[in-house]
């Protein structure tokens, strides 16, 4: 008597061989770049360029307002703020390729400096750390976000600072916030408190 012969495999067997292998090469989630071809974020790169950039936007920035404050006055430099800086960090942010403004928990301008979830934690913090002891100027924070890396500058209220954010304001300055910025919150500041930030952002 013969054996019976075997039964043919089912059509479905190579397909889940397949997966199967498909299912043993793939990448980990946790690490998409793992065998994708896209390497993996400059983190210090990154770093370092919104450091040059934020450097860069305070520079431009401090010059203009000496200038303003020596020829007209204190009325003049918030003139000069509020058309100059805007300027700068449009330039800067075209120029470069991020995302550059200046934000607050108290801001000067409501319609351009009100911060995000990200930004309010950070600010919070650099007001600790200020309070703590940490000199202002290195008062710095960065990390990536999803796709998008962020990086801020801690802006710490200096002797120039104070003519138009302490608080004792001439009739004149608060004249000219009124007129300029009549939701004006950034005022009452002793020096050396962290008034603000600059903030960057860049999607990768």
């Amino acid at each position: 008597m013969q054996p019976l012969p075997s039964p043919p495999a089912p059509r479905f067997l190579p397909f889940l061989a397949a997966l199967l292998l498909l299912s043993a090469c793939s990448n980990d989630p946790g690490n998409p770049t793992v065998g994708s071809g896209i390497a993996p974020p400059d983190i210090n790169a990154l770093n370092a360029e919104a450091e040059e950039l934020s450097r860069r936007f305070v520079e431009s920035l401090q010059p203009a307002l000496q200038t303003a404050l020596q020829s007209g006055g204190p009325a003049a430099a918030i003139q000069v703020c509020a058309a100059v800086a805007p300027g700068i960090a449009r330039e800067l942010s075209v120029t470069s390729g991020w995302k550059i403004r200046r934000v607050s928990l108290r801001p000067r301008n409501t319609a351009s400096a009100q911060p995000d979830s990200w930004e309010v934690v950070a600010l919070a913090h650099f007001a600790e750390r200020q309070q703590a002891g940490e000199a202002g100027p290195e008062i710095r924070t960065a990390a990536l976000v999803g796709s998008t890396f962020r990086y801020m500058q801690a802006q710490p209220t200096g002797p120039l600072c104070l003519t138009c954010h302490g608080k004792e304001l001439t009739a004149d300055v608060r004249g000219a916030l009124l007129q300029l910025y009549p939701d004006d919150a950034a005022t009452g500041y002793a020096l050396g408190e962290i008034r603000g930030a600059i903030s960057l952002s860049k999607d990768l």
